[in-house]
């Protein structure tokens, strides 16, 4: 700095310190047009060890067949040493601009900067800038425009052009900061009392962003069309190897090894785009588009026909087929999950893209086996229902026990749950993702369980044996269908508190903790009914309903207010049939009832 700051005060003296700047830094420019123009020399590249000989008319400058990787590795070395002119100039405007910014006359105090600020020309280091940058792009045109081999290696090798482009931006960063430091160390307290400080000293020097201008923006402009091809060909990559293994009128989805080609080829284009985060980014946009295209082609493949829904025979051919849907759609979920995971240092908007993506995969697998779940959620749901053609009416044995371990509704709810998990969940590959699914299953299944027991009338003494034993055995009947039976929360917690209310009295049960805390009320005023007489009707024989169009309507009516609502119609009409008739009391459990039906109204309030 002290040198410098000596020869810009002799210009200064002699007047002409703006003229010379000017000066020296269109020289920097010049210079580095020439660079580029040398580093792009399409004809030194493909002859490196041969004298330049003039080409003859129409022939063009190529590289030989064979040739193409020398070629390919001398534009390498060439564009590192072009990354080096560029800074090693940048590097000098960026020092004259700052002896310039500090460096005073020492007799008039004019600061140097204001010299040549005051035409209104803007900082020099901004219009070293400008022009450096344009003639990279204006350059790198005309280089590619005229060479297919040229814009072949910028397009096809984008990453490494952009991680040079982003070394060469750290590089100006890193010198900044060292002149600062210099600035600040360096001469003698003469030199020191010359500068003044600025604020911009904590700042970087190298061109902060200006609301209109960012330096680094311009910098890169010059690479966008290369960005724009290689991101085209990267999309190609990535699509060619499923559009091969999803044929037109294919009815397979692909082996394990074709997954495998689909996943190395996602994974070697997010290792590449590594370099650069907008880069990484913009592949992980492509990989996302990918995974879509995986979906779709998968979905082509689903039978959505009957034979896709049927749960009496052994899997029909297109149930076969969605399960291979399925599994491949798994592995793929799970391996493009673990591809995300190992990449080191991964954008989180890049993720963010992926797991998106990775979210409709799983969307897919979902629906696909929608149909099936529905079909068996349906038939257990008719199975249940069977329960109210056994009679449950009867008294004691003589042994004090059932004669039977449980009815015959649940032998068969527990015949049919053994024969679908291995007829047809067992061929899942995705033991997580089925009983996600399963589970929910089960936890509906002892929900219209418990609602169908508390609906049993008349229930005999001996019914109640029987009865809870069902309750025990329909842990047993739902277990294939879960991890645990004892995680499935709530339901669980329902099957296992109702069972001791079925030999409780009508004033024990209605005082149980359990009651409008883990059973709704409207369940348990439900079962209440069974022990009132046949005057007092039920909800649903009320209104005539049979119980499977009251359990839908139920289904359609999940608030407990609109249960209640139809549980007090029920009550009601019952005391006006005992005061039609001139009855002198009512049964004995219709005050519970009433009862229970205020308290479970004050807690909806």
């Amino acid at each position: 700095p002290t040198q410098v700051g000596t020869a810009l005060q002799v210009f200064y003296n002699l007047g002409t310190l703006k003229d010379t700047i000017a000066t020296v830094v269109d020289g920097y420019c010049v210079v580095l047009e020439e660079n580029i123009k040398n580093a792009l020399d399409i004809k030194v590249l493909t002859q490196p060890s041969q004298t330049i000989t003039r080409g003859g008319p129409g022939r063009a400058a190529m590289p030989t067949p064979g040739n193409t990787a020398a070629f390919r590795a001398a534009l390498w070395t060439n564009m590192e040493k072009l990354m080096d002119q560029i800074c090693a100039a940048c590097g000098q405007v960026q020092h004259l601009q700052k002896v310039l910014t500090k460096k005073r006359d020492p007799v008039s105090h004019v600061c140097f900067i204001e010299e040549i600020v005051k035409d209104g020309q803007s900082d020099i280091l901004y219009k070293f800038w400008t022009a450096v940058t344009q003639t990279l792009s204006s350059q790198f045109q005309s280089a590619t425009d005229s060479s297919m081999f040229l814009k072949q290696a910028f397009e096809g090798e984008y990453p490494k052009l952009l991680r040079l482009y982003n070394d060469l931006w750290k590089r100006l960063q890193q010198y900044s900061q060292n002149i600062q430091r210099n600035l600040n160390t360096s001469g003698t307290t003469d030199f020191f009392a010359e500068l003044q400080q600025m604020e911009e000293d904590t700042q970087d020097i190298f061109m902060q962003k200006k609301e209109d201008y960012d330096p680094e923006k311009a910098l890169k402009d010059s690479l966008q069309q290369y960005e724009a091809a290689y991101l085209s060909k990267s999309l190609s990559r990535l699509f060619d190897p499923i559009n091969l293994v999803f044929p037109p009128g294919g009815r397979n989805p692909p082996s394990s090894d074709e997954l495998d080609s689909i996943i190395k080829t996602i994974s070697s284009e997010l290792n590449v785009a590594a370099v650069d985060p907008d880069l990484s980014l913009a592949v992980a946009k492509n990989v996302a588009k990918t995974i879509q295209l995986y979906c779709v082609k998968s979905e082509q493949l689903l039978s959505t026909q009957g034979d896709a829904s049927q749960v009496i025979g052994p899997l029909t051919e297109g149930q076969r087929r969605n399960v291979a849907v399925v599994n491949s759609l798994y592995r793929l979920h799970q391996s493009v999950q673990k591809v995300v995971t190992n990449q080191s240092s991964f954008p989180a908007a890049a993720e963010q893209t992926v797991t998106t993506a990775l979210k409709a995969v799983h969307d897919l697998m979902g629906s696909a086996v929608q149909l099936l779940l529905n079909s068996v959620g349906d038939s257990i749901e008719a199975i249940i229902i069977t329960m109210h053609q056994e009679d449950f009416s009867g008294s004691l044995s003589s042994s004090g026990k059932p004669d039977v371990p449980c009815s015959l509704y649940m032998k068969e709810l527990q015949g049919f749950i053994v024969r679908v998990v291995n007829d047809y969940f067992r061929h899942f590959e995705c033991f997580d993702f089925v009983f996600d699914n399963t589970e929910a299953m089960s936890q509906r299944a002892i929900e219209l369980f418990i609602r169908n027991a508390s609906l049993i009338r008349p229930l005999g003494e001996g019914g109640k044996m029987r009865l809870a034993a069902d309750f025990a055995q329909m842990e047993l009947a739902v277990a294939p269908l879960c991890r645990r039976v004892a995680d499935l929360g709530m339901s669980y917690r329902q099957l296992r508190s109702f069972r001791p209310l079925l030999f409780q009295t009508s004033e024990h049960i209605a005082s149980s903790p359990a009651v409008g805390k883990v059973i709704p009320f409207s369940t348990i005023l439900q079962f209440l009914f069974t022990r009132a007489p046949p005057e007092l009707k039920s909800p649903f024989q009320r209104a005539e309903w049979s119980i499977a169009r009251y359990s839908q309507w139920l289904d359609d009516h999940p608030s407990e207010k609109d249960r209640l609502a139809l549980i007090r119609g029920a009550l009601e009409a019952y005391v006006q049939s005992v005061r039609t008739r001139e009855g002198k009391e009512f049964a004995p459990v219709y005050p519970i009832m009433v009862q229970l039906l205020q308290k479970a109204m004050s807690t909806l309030q």
